[in-house]
């Protein structure tokens, strides 16, 4: 099954001290970033965070926010050293007097709380540690579980979109086989018209003009090309049906659009150019689509 990059997931655990909330939007990007937003205080576990979104969502461009609230104020107390960011606010508010200037509290206590040690992590045990740190992973891994869920179902309108459009190919393929045989009767009057000049022309060379037949005959048969289009477009839906990746379905799609940029070059055919053009308007649509698929 095929999966988007485009997802939305968010939870909420809590237990009788704190409430963990957990929101990940992912978008389609060539490579994997992780934007992450989480409170100052347990800001030694983002790595572990990270390593646990790299695991799991494998590619996009991926924000993670997580905020975390006290049920209690004894829980509470435990994640801000009050004392100490009062100290910070009376020190900053007083130096940003002597330089004469009416300062804004909220500013302030913003960077009163930005200061070093300004929430204290040390109040915890090791085991209400270890209890808190089991309820961030399980909010995390709920909010990844309903992004990927999210990521699955886009995959799966996506997958409808690449059927669709490769059903449009293979209905104007039909139309330039059709069309194909038409252009034989105008090209044989050209290639006789030629053949009568060189014949009447004393410098005649039979040599030149049996490579000049070949050419015409190679310039203008597209039928290898129409088979291996077709072979290409019947692996493109082979693909859907497996795990396969956005690179993958993008590569095909280069082949693909090799296969009729040569049909449109060799047929010769007003119409059959036409029908090129087509086919190549939906092909960009599948190369489009193909960037968001993880």
């Amino acid at each position: 099954m095929l999966h988007s990059m485009t997802g939305f997931g968010s939870a909420t655990i809590e237990n009788s001290k704190i409430s963990v909330t957990v929101e990940i939007k992912s978008l389609n990007s060539k490579f994997f970033d992780i934007y992450c937003r989480i409170p100052r205080g347990y800001s030694e576990r983002e790595v572990e965070i990270r390593n646990i979104l790299t695991q799991e969502l494998e590619r996009g461009k991926v924000e993670f926010m997580m905020s975390i609230t006290p049920k209690d104020e004894a829980a509470a107390s435990t994640a801000v050293n009050r004392a100490l960011v009062k100290a910070y606010f009376k020190d900053l508010k007083e130096t940003s007097l002597e330089l004469g200037f009416e300062p804004s509290p909220t500013e302030i206590l913003r960077m009163a709380t930005m200061m070093p040690n300004a929430f204290n992590t040390d109040g915890l045990s090791e085991t209400d540690a270890q209890e808190e740190w089991d309820l961030i992973k399980n909010a995390v891994t709920v909010a990844i579980s309903k992004c990927k869920d999210f990521r699955l179902q886009e995959g799966k309108n996506t997958e409808l979109k690449f059927r669709e459009y490769i059903e449009n190919i293979e209905a104007l393929l039909a139309q330039v086989e059709e069309q194909a045989p038409k252009r034989i009767p105008l090209v044989r009057e050209r290639i006789e018209k030629a053949v009568s000049e060189w014949i009447q022309n004393e410098n005649f060379d039979k040599n030149r003009f049996e490579q000049e037949l070949i050419y015409y005959v190679e310039k203008f048969d597209i039928s290898e090309e129409k088979v291996r289009l077709k072979n290409h477009l019947e692996y493109f839906i082979k693909e859907l049906k497996t795990a396969s990746n956005g690179k993958r379905l993008n590569f095909i799609a280069q082949e693909i659009g090799r296969e009729v940029n040569t049909i449109g070059s060799k047929a010769n055919d007003s119409i059959i150019q036409r029908l090129v053009v087509q086919m190549k308007d939906e092909l960009e649509k599948i190369k489009e689509q193909t960037m968001n698929i993880v």
